[in-house]
C-alpha cells in the first residue's frame, strides 16, 4: 500500500505544477523545457498542452490511489491489466529519452535543462517507472 500512495503523491504534485502553468504560474517552467545549446527552446508548449499533461498526471495519481486499496472500486480487469504496465513504461521510456535533448542518453547536456534532467528529471522518471513496475509485478 505504501508504494502506490507514494507514487500517487508524486503524480499529484507534478499535476499541480502543470496546472499552475495553465493558470499563468511560472515556477520551474523555463527550467523544465529542453533547449538547444544556443538557448532556443526545443518545445514551446501552450497552456492546453500543460493542461493535458496535468490532467494525465492527475489521472495516473488517482489510478495509484485505487491500486493502494484505500478506495474500493470496480474497473474492468483488462483495463487494469494494461494500465498498470503502460504508466510505468511511459516513465521508463522518458528516463531513457530521445537520445538528443532528454533522458539519460541525451547528447545535449550543457544546458540548464540538460543539467536538471541529468540530476533530477530523468532519475525521477526512472524511480516512478520502477515503482510502477514493482506495483504491476506484485499485484
Amino acid at each position: 500500500m505504501i508504494l502506490p500512495i507514494l507514487l500517487s503523491l508524486i503524480f499529484f504534485i507534478l499535476g499541480i505544477i502543470h496546472f499552475n502553468w495553465v493558470v499563468g504560474g511560472t515556477f520551474g517552467f523555463e527550467a523544465s523545457l529542453p533547449t538547444k545549446e544556443s538557448g532556443e527552446r526545443v518545445l514551446n508548449p501552450k497552456k492546453i498542452d500543460s493542461a493535458i499533461v496535468a490532467l494525465g498526471l492527475t489521472v495516473f495519481g488517482f489510478f495509484y490511489v485505487l491500486e493502494s486499496g484505500l478506495i474500493a472500486y470496480e474497473l474492468p480487469k483488462w483495463l487494469l491489466k494494461y494500465v498498470k504496465w503502460i504508466i510505468p513504461s511511459i516513465f521508463i521510456l522518458r528516463a531513457l529519452g530521445d537520445f538528443k535533448y532528454v533522458g539519460f542518453f541525451k547528447r545535449i547536456k550543457q544546458t540548464k535543462f540538460g543539467r536538471l534532467d541529468t540530476i533530477f528529471f530523468s532519475p525521477l522518471c526512472l524511480i516512478m517507472g520502477s515503482i510502477g513496475l514493482i506495483i504491476a509485478i506484485t499485484k
